[in-house]
């Protein structure tokens, strides 16, 4: 059974850069579209990027395009969130999510139950 182990949060100023890891255990990762999922308090869950299964293409959400990148390392089972210029608008607790779906003019999603484990980003001065 797959499991999700996310890591790479904490806090950061803003205009810094983080970089979230999604690694996977006991399947591989490139047989899924993965997305990241972001929830502040209070606010609706927000896909923020996603990649594809089968050529990794790679698409965003407007509040992040230009800023944040994901990408994968199939070698070490990984998909990555290098997210740069962080702004404090981009505080909330990340997710990595399997079978995410990109909607075009309306973004990523992924089922929650789909959601692994959230790791915090705090951008804050």
């Amino acid at each position: 059974q797959l499991q999700l182990v996310v890591s790479g949060g904490g806090s950061v100023q803003p205009g810094g850069s983080l970089r979230l890891s999604c690694a996977g255990f006991g399947a591989s990762l490139d047989s899924f579209a993965i997305g990241w999922i972001r929830q502040a308090p209070g606010k609706d869950s927000e896909g923020v990027a996603c990649i594809s299964k089968n050529d990794d293409s790679s698409n965003y959400a407007d509040s992040v395009k230009g800023r944040f990148t994901i990408s994968r390392d199939n070698g070490k089972n990984t998909v990555y969130l290098q997210m740069n210029s962080l702004k404090s608008e981009d505080t909330a607790k990340y997710y990595c999510a399997l079978n995410a779906v990109y909607y075009p003019g309306d973004g990523c999603y992924a089922p929650t139950d789909s959601w692994g484990p959230g790791t915090q980003v705090t951008v804050s001065s």
